[in-house]
């Protein structure tokens, strides 16, 4: 052999490692943020649960839910928030990795770190937030008490036909949901 043909396939060699060391790293990259995001959206399920404890069984009765994790800010005219969540299918036990972006305008100064868990009621509304995402452009202040499938939803609140959120603050439940200018969609970084 000459030295031309043990270069190239050293060379050969040495970038197939690199590739295999880029997947890996890749992998290993991914679940970590997935384990990340797992961790976050447990913590928010275990406070709805502490504060409402009858959500427990809403969740375990409807077809799907998704979990977020959010943190906002405000600053003068202009604010944003950012996060991460899972949609869980019951049926098909299928997690879907999500993301969450919001934009705010009018006048205020704060930072906000909460939870939303959506529940949701038929398995269409399910496969739309995931496949198709979900954008809110009101925002919904009230509290709503309604019945779905036997279990009262206290606490959560109608945003669209079969859709009922929790907002989970620092301190507890909130009684009105800060959803408007909110764009849910798949974390393709994740799934």
């Amino acid at each position: 052999m000459n030295v031309m043909t043990i270069l190239k396939k050293m060379t050969a060699i040495g970038l197939l490692l690199f590739v295999a060391t880029g997947v890996a790293q890749a992998q290993s990259d991914k679940e970590a943020g997935r384990a990340e995001v797992r961790k976050s959206t447990n913590a928010v399920l275990n406070k709805l649960y502490k504060v409402q404890p009858a959500a427990r069984k809403v969740i375990a009765a409807a077809p799907g839910y998704a979990v977020f994790s959010n943190f906002g800010m405000k600053i003068l005219f202009a604010g944003g928030g950012t996060g991460n969540g899972i949609a869980v299918n019951h049926e098909t036990k299928q997690e879907t990795f999500m993301k969450m972006m919001e934009v705010q305008a009018g006048l205020g100064i704060g930072i906000k770190k909460f939870g939303l868990v959506f529940i949701f009621q038929d398995r269409q509304a399910l496969d739309s937030f995931i496949s198709s995402g979900w954008e809110a452009s009101a925002q919904t202040s009230a509290e709503a008490i309604s019945s779905g499938k036997g279990v009262a939803l206290k606490g959560a609140i109608m945003v669209s036909p079969g859709v009922w959120v929790y907002q989970v603050a620092e301190d507890g439940l909130a009684l009105d949901a800060t959803i408007k200018g909110t764009k849910y969609f798949r974390n393709d970084d994740l799934n």
